[in-house]
């Protein structure tokens, strides 16, 4: 029986993927304004989902940016040529992040519909984001979120970040529920893996930057991914029936 529900937020609840992927497009053309800004857009989709130090490093590589990167580890204060860029980048995501009216050009409205409607039917609900604490905790203020959840988990609460299951299992526990009793919303493929990992349902809401990955990874029945934001109170509805069906026969 589905007794809580656990959203994502970075291109679930918020189009943040596409902003941090318009940020990391800024910074690289910062660094090299021959590049343009789509390329690396387009590039994001393929590590969408993974650690700071694993985009810029990946898409370092791919746009051979390592040298301009370097250049500027002095001035950042920095070790390494990934930091310089994250840097970069971070200053420039933290003021889009910053600004209400870009976050409410970017709102997933039909996810939030969700998040209203499992509120309002009484499930203990958290939010389980590879976001820092700082940065989570601006978005959901700014959109008045914040008392949705009863329990909020960002990276800095886990050693491990998606897909492994630490953060989820470490959501369960806090909300009292067993991992197999909740149902996860996410939007990449890294969080169904770590919603999968962590023995929980899921269902993948998927974005332009998430959705080939999703579909590739083949851990999800189709009729579990929602490619249309409208169709998603439907398929969560049929879900929690569906898991509760055999209980209801039993008794």
């Amino acid at each position: 029986m589905i007794k809580a529900f656990i959203f994502d937020m970075d291109g679930t609840l918020v189009q943040t993927e596409i902003l941090k992927a318009m940020s990391y497009a800024k910074a690289a053309h910062e660094l090299r304004p021959s590049l343009k800004e789509q390329e690396i857009i387009d590039a994001f989709k393929d590590v969408v989902g993974l650690s700071r130090k694993e985009v810029a490093q990946k898409l370092m590589e791919r746009f051979s940016l390592e040298n301009e990167a370097s250049a500027r580890m002095n001035e950042l204060n920095v070790h390494q040529p990934w930091q310089a860029f994250v840097q970069l980048r971070m200053g420039i995501y933290d003021s889009m992040i910053s600004d209400p009216e870009i976050l409410n050009k970017h709102l997933c409205p039909y996810n939030l519909g969700l998040l209203k409607w499992v509120r309002q039917n009484g499930y203990p609900t958290g939010l389980g984001t590879q976001s820092q604490r700082p940065e989570t905790m601006r978005i959901v203020e700014i959109l008045d979120i914040k008392k949705d959840f009863d329990f909020i988990a960002t990276r800095e609460d886990v050693e491990n970040p998606k897909p492994d299951p630490e953060i989820y299992n470490l959501l369960a526990s806090e909300l009292n529920v067993t991992p197999y009793e909740c149902l996860v919303i996410e939007d990449s493929a890294s969080g169904v893996k770590a919603a999968l990992a962590a023995g929980m349902g899921c269902i993948a809401v998927t974005t332009n930057l998430t959705r080939d990955g999703v579909h590739k990874m083949d851990l999800l029945e189709k009729r579990w991914i929602v490619d249309s934001p409208p169709e998603l109170l439907g398929v969560v509805k049929r879900y929690i029936s569906e898991i509760n069906e055999p209980q209801s026969k039993s008794k």
